[in-house]
């Protein structure tokens, strides 16, 4: 019989940390109710002691999510265990996940603590939680660049004092894959009190070798893998969720490990996440990037079309890749826009929907044909964004090679509408100057890049930006089959990103890195 491994998901704590992608409550809800419709079976979402709005939206995931673990983050303080627990005190399954820094570069020169200080704090951080709750979690960060028998020490220390699950990081993504297996294996055999805890690990991607290395580490003894939908996270991210779990499903006979994640639902969850933090997927990400299960050269083509193992180790349906396509167009109704909503993994409340469908039906009058990445496009435009400042209401462009580019726009700021023209060296220079002068903004574009999501010569245009002011960094999209709409479009929802962030500024600053 296989071993099961234990699948703790951290989208909504370490995955929020990437640049751009802090999340508000209610999108931190509609994840975490996707990731349990995934089957994960603890949900990390998120760092309470970061911000009050970090608190209230754990504390609202934790008040709604019944069948998986609902874990915060604290820092070995007891403000922050306080903070923690005040946070998923209502969950089904609380879990308080505590961690301190034993590697020699950071306890030099981070925290400025001796080892003798940092077994005491963490012991201490602990025994505290544990006051709260039994089921208590202690990561060592920066464990893989750490003394390995100081390593043991303290989780040996940890695990007396109540931990529950121990968790080794390789924090910045140093370790190689036989190096931190052998690292599992000597910590194991050398904590005299590990058989009473779980052992996990969570690995960043610095090196790209963030699923290698868990894999690897599983291999050694590891059975609680850290993970985020995509790999998202802090720098280069973390390990993947679904290159982690389809690793162990398409080579069981070789690692003889299983997890709870329905598969089916990996490709949804993964659209879902992208959706809410703006962070789009590579084409040629492994299980749910776009061109995964595609082929192009005749020989792939021939050899699928004969016997799709011939070029797929693993069949889409597999991970919620359906080969059978609900073509929507302004002939369709609402009931099939709906079961393409929920093709998608989508659920939304029928007044959402009707508002959905109402815009579907106007970009339907325009377009032959709408695609899944339209519809994508149209949640992502009406539902799944943070409270407008700022709505583009109007905007006419001039120019051309003769004429100076001019641009005039229209905006609800704040409810109230307000007009204004700008000039500048292109129509979307003109554009942006303008929006900027209306909102008063001191931005700066750190990037503008334009993509086609769809085919054809009249497929809609998404445009996305990252915006920068006072340290804070928002990403902006829009989509139009006009360029400079678009353009404009994701200008201002960049604004209002950096609007939100401004009033909680916590959500960018997060210090947490385990």
């Amino acid at each position: 019989m296989s071993e099961k491994v234990i699948v703790f998901d951290t989208t909504l704590r370490d995955g929020e940390q990437s640049p751009g992608a802090s999340m508000n409550a209610a999108e931190k809800l509609r994840l975490a109710r996707q990731l349990e419709r995934l089957g994960v079976d603890a949900i990390e979402a998120g760092f309470p002691a970061a911000s009050q709005g970090d608190l209230e939206a754990v504390a609202l995931v934790a008040s709604k999510i019944q069948k998986a673990e609902v874990t915060a983050l604290a820092r070995s303080s007891k403000d922050d265990i306080d903070l923690a627990w005040k946070a998923v005190k209502e969950a089904a399954k609380p879990r308080i996940h505590t961690f301190l820094a034993t590697s020699d570069i950071h306890m030099r020169y981070k925290l400025k603590m001796s080892r003798e200080d940092v077994i005491r704090s963490s012991v201490e951080a602990v025994r505290y939680a544990k006051s709260f709750t039994e089921n208590v979690e202690f990561s060592a960060e920066d464990g893989s660049r750490s003394d390995r028998d100081f390593l043991c020490k303290v989780f040996e220390a940890v695990i007396e004092a109540g931990a529950t699950t121990v968790n080794l990081p390789d924090t910045v993504g140093y370790a190689l894959p036989d190096e931190f297996a052998e690292l599992v294996r000597y910590v194991i055999s050398h904590t005299p009190n590990i058989h009473k805890a779980v052992f996990s690990v969570h690995c960043h991607n610095d090196l790209g070798l963030a699923t290698a290395n868990t894999l690897s580490a599983l291999k050694a003894g590891a059975r609680q893998v850290e993970v985020t939908i995509n790999g998202i996270g802090e720098r280069a991210g973390n390990a993947s969720l679904e290159e982690v779990v389809m690793a162990l499903y398409t080579r069981k006979d070789r690692l003889g490990l299983d997890t709870s994640i329905e598969t089916r639902e990996i490709y949804s969850t993964s659209r879902l996440v992208s959706m809410v933090t703006g962070i789009m997927v590579q084409p040629n990400k492994a299980i749910v990037g776009a061109n995964a299960f595609s082929h192009e050269a005749g020989i792939h083509q021939d050899g699928v079309l004969k016997n799709a193992q011939t070029y797929e180790i693993m069949a889409p349906d597999m991970v919620g890749i359906s080969s059978n396509t609900l073509v929507l167009g302004k002939h369709s109704g609402r009931h099939a826009f709906k079961k393409k909503l929920a093709q998608l993994g989508y659920e939304f409340s029928e007044e959402e929907v009707d508002r959905l469908f109402a815009k579907f039906k106007e970009l339907a009058d325009k377009r032959k044909e709408i695609l899944d990445e339209d519809i994508e496009v149209l949640v992502a435009e009406e539902v799944l964004r943070v409270p407008d400042i700022y709505e583009l209401e109007y905007l006419n462009v001039v120019s051309g090679t003769v004429a100076v580019p001019t641009a005039t726009v229209k905006l609800k700021i704040r409810g109230k509408e307000a007009q204004n023209a700008g000039f500048g060296v292109g129509p979307i220079d003109a554009t942006f100057n303008t929006i900027a002068k209306m909102t008063g903004s001191r931005s700066k574009l750190l990037r503008f890049t334009v993509n086609a999501i769809s085919g054809g010569m009249d497929a809609q245009g998404e445009v996305t930006v990252r915006l920068q002011e006072n340290g804070l960094v928002a990403l902006g999209k829009g989509a139009d089959p006009d360029i400079i709409t678009a353009s404009a479009k994701a200008y201002v929802n960049g604004l209002n990103r950096l609007e939100y962030l401004k009033r909680n500024p916590a959500l960018s600053a997060k210090d947490a890195v385990v």
